[in-house]
């Protein structure tokens, strides 16, 4: 069930109503009811995995609370992390690996007869994984008393919004908000429809319309040359950003609507001023999940530089095979460990300026621009649908052609909007600015949305890029 569906807007219209007339408990059953009715529409066998999950940590996390004896805490919190990752394992990289050993025997001339089954991924299961799964750690920890309600952490597991496509939300945040009872105020009302209008706008205006030039370069490599090619990545860096961030607005607007914060999982991203200003500000909350529940772990910055770059690598690389079990995703996230790396290694030298200092205008515009190509050249191994593309796509950005002009007038359009708004948003580092505005100023905004999701929006749907992970 696709946000960007009349299906879904039906189903919420439906639910919400049912909603703003039930008290607490009503109200947790209905959502429950609901989020496992709008995951079920994918496939109703993916309910049985969620719910397993869901039991499995819940009990353990219980487990972990009650035992004095450190060692079986361990073995209790060993259970959960891995289950999880068992599950993760084979469900998502199953195919990978034995695809992957296929052709390792097929480069050196070998052909084995081995009989190999296609897994099924389930949607959204990296997202609502890494969110039960910290829930037992954090119980571990000391930072969390588990819950006694099942009831009220199948509902955090499951929450419909932020199910399939996050944010993953820590259960020291949401998991008060669905125990307690929800007070809905004008204001919560307000800030849901932005993000929502917002969120849409972002979905059905910029990615949608950036899909068709960024899948032309993409799928057809060896087709263009020169400037469609570059255009095909700046599509495909505004279609990415437009229709993951957009997905976050929406579960963040659908969320707000119901009494419930969701965290903000973008903020301004490409007006980063180097890579680790970009992952703390692009899908904040994964990054800040491989942060707390790896990167630290594994020693952090805490162990002399050679072991901080080393943790840097694995942690980018475990974060690009989040994304997705292809070897493109590991050249992504091995890519983007470098960065972080050289980064580091210029900001010692004095050669990359740190974004808490100084900076003068035209500098700070300068890191801003060579950060946001930087970005775009991931998004190429990000995009590409074999490794062997990367450099043909490369290799073809710098061939003089002028070709597709009509495309650089298309992204303006489309994305000139947005750019305003980001950079407005960027200076008062308030998403929700806009409903402190004058009423004339507020319609204005409202209707230059509108009529941009009327005049240019797609209406055939495309399903957002991050179901798949």
């Amino acid at each position: 069930m696709l946000f960007n569906s009349i299906l879904f807007l039906l189903f919420f219209c439906i639910v919400y109503l049912l909603y703003v007339s039930l008290k607490h408990r009503g109200q947790n059953l209905l959502l429950l009811v609901a989020s496992y009715l709008f995951y079920g529409t994918w496939d109703w066998r993916f309910l049985i995995l969620i719910f397993l999950t869901t039991l499995v940590d819940y009990t353990t996390a219980l487990k972990v609370y009650h035992v004095a004896s450190p060692r079986r805490r361990r073995i209790y919190v060993a259970i959960s992390i891995t289950f999880n990752l068992s599950i993760l394992f084979f469900f998502k990289y199953f195919n990978f690996f034995v695809d992957s050993t296929l052709s390792l025997f097929h480069f050196f001339g070998l052909n084995p007869d081995i009989v190999t089954i296609k897994i099924l991924l389930p949607v959204g299961i990296s997202f609502y994984t890494f969110q039960s799964m910290s829930y037992t750690i954090d119980v571990y920890r000391g930072q969390l008393t588990p819950t006694r309600s099942l009831l009220d952490y199948m509902l955090f597991v499951s929450f419909f919004p932020q199910l399939v496509a996050g944010p993953i939300e820590r259960a020291r945040e949401l998991l008060p908000q669905v125990q307690a009872p929800r007070c809905i105020d004008h204001a919560m009302v307000r800030e849901g429809l932005w993000l929502i209008l917002l969120g849409y706008f972002k979905k059905v205006v910029i990615a949608d319309n950036m899909a068709p030039i960024a899948n032309e370069v993409f799928n057809n490599p060896d087709a263009h040359q020169g400037l469609p090619v570059l255009l095909g990545i700046y599509a495909f860096a505004f279609q990415i950003y437009g229709d993951f961030s957009g997905y976050s607005n929406i579960a963040r607007g659908v969320a707000r609507l119901m009494g419930f914060h969701l965290m903000v999982n973008f903020a301004t991203p490409y007006f980063a001023l180097n890579p680790r200003d970009f992952w703390r500000r692009w899908h904040i909350s994964l990054s800040t999940w491989l942060r707390d529940y790896l990167y630290i772990p594994l020693g952090g910055n805490r162990k002399g530089p050679v072991r901080t770059y080393a943790n840097l690598s694995i942690t980018m690389l475990l974060g690009g095979l989040w994304h997705g079990a292809a070897w493109n995703f590991v050249a992504w996230g091995l890519y983007h460990g470098l960065l972080l790396i050289l980064h580091r290694l210029a900001e010692h030298v004095g050669f990359w300026r740190s974004e808490n200092a100084a900076l003068s205008r035209p500098l700070r515009l300068l890191q801003i621009g060579v950060m946001f190509h930087l970005t775009c050249l991931s998004w190429v191994l990000f995009r590409i649908n074999h490794l062997s593309d990367f450099p043909v796509l490369m290799g073809n950005l710098f061939t003089a052609s002028l070709d597709h002009v009509s495309w650089l007038w298309i992204i303006i359009l489309i994305t000139g909007p947005l750019l305003i708004f980001e950079i407005a948003w960027r200076r008062s580092d308030d998403l929700l600015k806009v409903k402190s505005l004058p009423p004339a100023a507020r319609l204005a905004i409202y209707c230059l949305l509108l009529g941009y999701i009327l005049l240019t929006g797609k209406g055939d749907g495309y399903e957002f890029i991050y179901f798949q992970f």
